[in-house]
């Protein structure tokens, strides 16, 4: 998009009701022009072909093509920012998430009531998102998702198996209870472009990873169960939603829920607090690094992926002031620049990397901290 130019918008959705609804909140903008209409998924590959839009609002429910399958289509072959605009349904929350993988920048949900004329309570929720996919730079995503999604990546250096000292077991959930036994808790957070992000991440850890890892995507409550059931069936690791009460595990991963802050207490259980947003975000980053680099100090270790906005810029600063290790996703592989750019000019980062070597340093630094712990270094 060229600057100081209007977003150029495609709105595919085979509601005529709902396009208009559409249509009316964002040519309201100033910033927005409307450049053309799709009634179905067809429609929306062949005009974001011919009209080139800068950004396509995409319903999922459409007949001949649906969403997902338009937004398959044009993410690989000429791609183009997509904004999904869904149903908060479990059905709708699994097919969003799904269209997230395959390439889509974010979504917005249609309000609960259907064909509500209430959508404007969304209003600038969708513009925001429409503004911030336009300053995307999309890639032909989608094909390569597609292939990796239900083939679990090996990680690069297998883990040996689960050694004690001193009688307890490094990988034994229990061992957050006893002095001297915690393992190394590795937290990421991520916000626009994260699902994407975690999906090609999450099946390089191995099953027999000797730590936890916390992870805080900012995504409303209603998704985040769906998402982590995704997540699983992805990797190797467990992966559940956080449970107030559970003690964290080794070879285990956790997803905050959305519609809730997400700490760990003195004894390496996961509390879960459904208070108001804390600057501006729940999940709040923040809220949960505080907590991990008290719990673990230097066997915190934070990574900070794709999203807009500084959540997780003051929780940064809190892994480092405990000797722990922080990385931050390069600009080259984010989907928005904004969390970890953040991150980086705190001066708290240890490692700025591209996402397909995020999991190499995390793995580098958790050998290391367990090394050091083996021999009484920390």
């Amino acid at each position: 998009m060229a600057e100081g130019s209007k977003i150029r918008v495609l709105i595919a959705d085979d509601s005529a009701f709902m396009r208009k609804v559409l249509l009316s909140i964002l040519s309201a903008d100033p910033q927005i022009d409307v450049v053309g209409e799709a009634r179905d998924g067809v429609e929306a590959v062949s005009q974001s072909e011919s009209l080139r839009p800068d950004v396509i609002t995409m319903d999922i429910n459409m007949p001949h093509m649906d969403g997902l399958r338009a937004t398959e289509v044009i993410m690989s072959t000429k791609p183009r920012p997509v904004v999904v605009v869904s149903s908060e349904s479990r059905d709708g929350a699994e097919v969003t998430l799904k269209a997230l993988e395959l390439g889509a920048i974010d979504f917005v949900t249609k309000p609960s009531s259907g064909i509500d004329l209430d959508m404007n309570t969304v209003r600038e929720e969708l513009v925001r998102k429409v503004k911030v996919a336009s300053k995307v730079r999309v890639v032909r995503t989608a094909a390569r998702i597609a292939m990796s999604a239900h083939r679990p990546a090996e990680p690069a250096m297998p883990f040996p198996a689960p050694q004690r000292d001193n009688g307890v077991s490094m990988s034994s959930g229990t061992d957050a209870q006893k002095p001297g036994g915690k393992f190394p808790i590795v937290v990421l957070v991520a916000s626009t472009g994260g699902p994407a992000t975690l999906m090609q991440l999450m099946p390089l850890f191995p099953k027999n990873f000797p730590g936890s890892v916390l992870i805080v995507q900012h995504m409303p409550g209603s998704y985040t169960s769906q998402f982590s059931e995704q997540l699983a069936g992805v990797s190797s690791i467990r992966i559940s939603e956080a449970t107030p009460g559970e003690i964290v595990q080794s070879g285990s991963a956790y997803v905050c829920p959305g519609s809730h802050h997400l700490r760990l207490s003195t004894t390496g259980r996961i509390t879960l607090d459904d208070g108001p947003r804390i600057n501006g975000y729940r999940p709040c980053a923040d809220v949960t690094l505080e907590a991990v680099a008290a719990y673990a100090g230097p066997m915190a270790v934070s990574v900070v992926l794709t999203g807009m906005g500084n959540d997780g810029s003051r929780g940064v600063r809190a892994i480092k002031g405990a000797n722990g290790h922080v990385i931050a996703q390069d600009e080259a592989s984010c989907i928005i620049f904004g969390m970890p750019a953040e991150a980086i000019r705190t001066g708290s980062v240890d490692q700025v990397v591209s996402l397909d070597q995020v999991y190499p340093a995390i793995e580098k630094r958790v050998l290391y901290v367990l090394g050091a712990a083996r021999v009484g270094a920390l």
